[in-house]
């Protein structure tokens, strides 16, 4: 892996919510992201931005409420339409109409089980509709108990375009999270938060519902992804950094691991102050790498790029941060 850059947020934007845990960015540059409370957010302005050292107080970028999910919003993807899918923790798997704000429930049960940890979501051009379900054992509030006691429960699901319900076509993900396809969409990436890789999920040619590595022994671990087109990287939010103690609490006994998620889930988590972002091609080799070590900004669960700059994403900050674009190469 390529010696890391500092990675300095530089711009806190406040949202008037907590929670901005993923965000993405629209043709006009726009970031579009969701909120604890529910609503689905838009930020412009961010390419009237000054200067990021400082020098001049920037004007701030306007927030607009675009809808209220009425649960709690994690991954979003863009569709060509100008709608917005939504994994919503708690409703499913949405589609949000951006004009009138009209949420519509595509999928809430799969597998004869409710939706109840949608995560991450990706539409290819065939209509087909991809997402991570993270954990069906853990709901979002006690995350932290799944990836304690790795559980090996996340899945991958697809939507075909005139499907109503769900088929899982990958199950046994350590906390399947963030999802991009590659740049000819025979295959996707899927973040596995718990284990700290990247799977690869092929979906056409010789090797079709099977799965491989794709990058293993991150530095951090991984949360959603995103990519802006076909011939740019895929970016990866790193959550927080490795921690030895809880890989090895991984290799104990199952009944090990459940008493200590147990007690995970009733004591107070502070984030640290490690964050990192990693960008890869789509052979898996790194081509950015981004780290900071005392951040104010934590618990980085998304990135994207957008006004010629990163935004960072978190669930548990109030606003997203706005960083430097590292150089090309």
């Amino acid at each position: 892996m390529t010696a890391p850059l500092t990675l300095v947020p530089r711009r806190l934007i406040a949202l008037g919510g907590r929670g901005p845990e993923d965000v993405v960015t629209d043709a006009r540059g726009r970031v579009l992201t969701g909120v604890e409370d529910g609503r689905i957010l838009r930020l412009d302005g961010l390419d009237g931005l000054d200067a990021l050292d400082g020098t001049t107080p920037p004007a701030g970028p306007r927030v607009e409420t675009l809808a209220d999910t009425g649960g709690r919003p994690l991954g979003l993807e863009l569709l060509p339409d100008g709608a917005l899918l939504v994994c919503d923790a708690e409703r499913g798997l949405l589609r949000v109409d951006l004009a009138s704000g009209a949420v519509h429930v595509l999928a809430d049960r799969a597998a004869g089980e409710r939706l109840r940890f949608c995560s991450n979501v990706v539409a290819l051009a065939d209509g087909s509709v991809y997402f991570t379900v993270s954990s069906t054992r853990y709901p979002l509030a006690q995350w932290i108990g799944d990836i304690v006691e790795h559980t090996g429960t996340g899945r991958l699901l697809r939507l075909a375009p005139d499907g109503t319900e769900p088929e899982v076509v990958l199950d046994g993900l350590q906390f399947a999270n963030g999802l991009a396809p590659s740049a000819d969409e025979s295959s996707l990436v899927v973040a596995e938060t718990g284990a700290r890789r990247l799977t690869r999920f092929h979906l056409t040619g010789p090797r079709a519902g099977h799965a491989e590595p794709f990058a293993d022994n991150l530095p951090g671990m991984p949360d959603n992804l995103w990519r802006g087109g076909p011939h740019e990287p895929i970016w990866v939010a790193l959550a927080g950094p490795r921690v030895p103690p809880l890989e090895l609490l991984h290799r104990a006994a199952p009944a090990v691991r459940r008493t200590a998620a147990r007690a995970a889930v009733h004591a107070p988590f502070r984030p640290t102050g490690t964050i990192g972002v990693l960008a890869y091609d789509d052979h898996g080799t790194v081509v950015h790498h981004l780290t900071a070590r005392h951040s104010r900004f934590r618990m980085t669960t998304s990135v994207c790029a957008a006004a010629g700059r990163l935004v960072l994403g978190s669930v548990g900050e109030r606003g997203v941060a706005v960083c430097d674009l590292p150089p090309a190469g």
